[in-house]
């Protein structure tokens, strides 16, 4: 039998069951990660409704919404039913809340450990495809002078300038600073580079009395320190 295409609209379901009004009269805790991508999709297509082609969205990056808020606007164009302006909603919904869980994280002026630096650092490199690299400027109580982004690389790697590091920690006066970067394979675990890099920050800091007090490699669910596993 044939349905007709007037049976996949939203329209025509129970009102218990619309994303919408669902959301209106139960919250918005009470949905769906797919009724709530509904919701900023408006509508599906004749084959199939916009809850449904939002399962298939998550369903191809195995429900993990961050994975989704990666997807670029031509793969989300890819979808069936997914036009460039609900491919750029989507994108916009997951910037927003990618930039709400940088608000959300509890405001840390000072480093204290490891997780504190990744508590601080993972909203903004977590998510990521490519390798950026940060440093943390502080002073003699370890309190925070600035956060500087450095550098922007691909996949696998990121150009860094140890000179202008050590320009900007006369700057601001630091005592010390962190040195962040993000892998986007998710896996931590540093490279030969990575533990290159580090001495060569540390011999520069000792001749201008500043301390690298840690090397922080994050990634989307964990990181790796290197003073944790004492290589500082």
């Amino acid at each position: 039998m044939t349905m007709s295409p007037k049976s996949f609209s939203i329209k025509n379901w129970s009102q218990d069951d619309r994303p919408r009004e669902k959301l209106r009269d139960k919250g918005a805790r009470s949905l769906s990660n797919a009724e709530l991508m509904a919701i900023l999709i408006g509508s599906g297509t004749v084959q199939e409704t916009a809850v449904d082609l939002s399962k298939r969205i998550l369903a191809s990056v195995g429900h993990d919404l961050q994975s989704v808020g990666k997807l670029s606007i031509t793969q989300l164009m890819r979808f069936k039913g997914i036009g460039e302006a609900k491919a750029i909603k989507i994108a916009a919904a997951m910037e927003i809340s990618c930039r709400r869980r940088e608000t959300d994280q509890k405001k840390l002026d000072k480093i204290n450990t490891s997780r504190s630096v990744f508590e601080i650092m993972n909203p903004l490199l977590g998510h990521l495809s490519h390798e950026e690299f940060w440093v943390l400027f502080l002073n003699n109580s370890n309190k925070i002078l600035a956060k500087t982004h450095l550098s922007k690389g691909g996949m696998t790697s990121t150009i860094v300038d140890v000179r202008i590091v050590m320009k900007q920690a006369l700057e601001h006066s630091a005592t010390a600073i962190v040195l962040v970067h993000n892998h986007p394979s998710g896996v931590p675990n540093p490279s030969e580079s990575d533990t290159l890099l580090t001495e060569k920050f540390k011999s520069a800091a000792e001749s201008l009395d500043i301390r690298v007090l840690d090397h922080i490699i994050v990634t989307e669910k964990n990181y790796f320190s290197f003073a944790d596993e004492s290589l500082l």
